[in-house]
């Protein structure tokens, strides 16, 4: 007895009338828009005890520029910085971008995509290189958590609708 193999279907055949295509979300180029670290205080700040780590504050912003051709430039823009006490271990600000382009996207759906999906395909990514940064500045490398981008998003709309 021979067993029915079953048919595969793609995603987007399913997704989409025949003949048409869906919406589309293309990454052109990631790069470094600016990178910067200190170390000011060095060798002091880099004598670690384990009873008084530095303070961490971690700042993350998402900014955003659209333009002419259907294409939108996302950064995400972190920074760091380590105290102990009054004294700087170190800073650390990255502004990484990426060019994405769209097709067949709806209005509405157009500043959630940008918002939060492109900053998470490139998270990783700046996340990587704030790692290296710290840690060839000669601290542990800061391996920071995903964000919550749709979380982020919500608030940032919530203000606007405050202040509208």
């Amino acid at each position: 007895m021979a067993k029915k193999k079953k048919e595969e279907t793609k995603p987007e055949e399913v997704a989409t009338p025949e003949g048409q295509p869906g919406p589309m979300l293309q990454i052109l180029a990631q790069y470094t828009k600016d990178q910067s670290f200190e170390n000011p205080n060095a060798p002091e700040s880099l004598r670690m005890e384990a009873e008084n780590p530095p303070q961490l504050n971690v700042q993350i912003e998402v900014g955003r520029q659209m333009m002419a051709d259907d294409t939108a430039e996302v950064t995400i823009i972190l920074k760091a910085d380590a105290r102990k006490g009054d004294q700087v271990s170190f800073i650390a600000e990255l502004e990484y971008a990426g060019l994405f382009a769209f097709q067949g996207v709806n209005a509405q759906d157009i500043q959630p995509l940008i918002m939060i999906e492109c900053p998470r395909l490139i998270f990783p990514f700046a996340r990587q290189i704030l790692a290296n940064m710290t840690q060839n500045g000669g601290f542990m490398p800061l391996y920071l958590d995903p964000p919550d981008f749709a979380g982020m998003f919500r608030e940032e709309m919530m203000r606007r609708q405050a202040s509208a």
